[in-house]
């Protein structure tokens, strides 16, 4: 099989089998590769599209500018949160010392008085430290009296109204 062709080039001894076999891979690999350009082409014109989307109206210089914002916004946020989370913190540091919990009990101090005018109330941290207050209420007048309260006892005894107030506010059912 032997053609004018081949002689003039100089292919005579080559197999016209092996040239069909090699220029059909080489037309498979040209597919292959005009396959991967189109994808990206694809993707290239997407994300041209996203930053013509991006930049409109826009040129390189207020782009920059909006940029440099979106940074310094994210710097003075995350300063604010930085300084919100101290503030919580000693804000709940604080709190473990204020007044949280509450007794309140009205009582008759004398039977023949009514309407239950006299009243012990329990006033305690987070530690259960605080104050009772006792106001007996009396027909000669009004007397007050102030229990401490550590850890939730009393160095002092305690009347059965004041220690129902504890109670009240430690949260113990009594």
């Amino acid at each position: 099989m032997n053609t004018e062709l081949l002689e003039q080039m100089g292919l005579t001894g080559l197999d016209l089998g092996y040239l069909v076999i090699g220029m059909g891979a080489m037309i498979v690999l040209l597919l292959i590769v005009l396959i991967l350009l189109i994808v990206q082409i694809r993707k290239t014109t997407k994300l041209s599209g996203r930053l013509d989307r991006f930049t409109t109206g826009k040129d390189g210089k207020s782009l920059e500018e909006d940029i440099a914002t979106l940074f310094e916004d994210n710097h003075f946020l995350k300063n604010n949160v930085d300084k919100n989370r101290k503030d919580i913190r000693t804000l709940f540091k604080k709190m473990e010392f204020a007044y949280q919990k509450m007794g309140l009990v009205k009582y008759d101090a004398f039977n023949q008085m009514g309407g239950q005018l006299s009243f012990c109330l329990a006033m305690l941290d987070e530690n259960d430290n605080g104050f009772i207050l006792n106001s007996v209420h009396s027909t000669e007048g009004c007397y007050s009296y102030t229990k401490e309260i550590k850890n939730g006892e009393s160095s002092l005894s305690l009347g059965k109204e004041e220690e129902e107030a504890l109670a009240l506010a430690i949260g113990e059912d009594k």
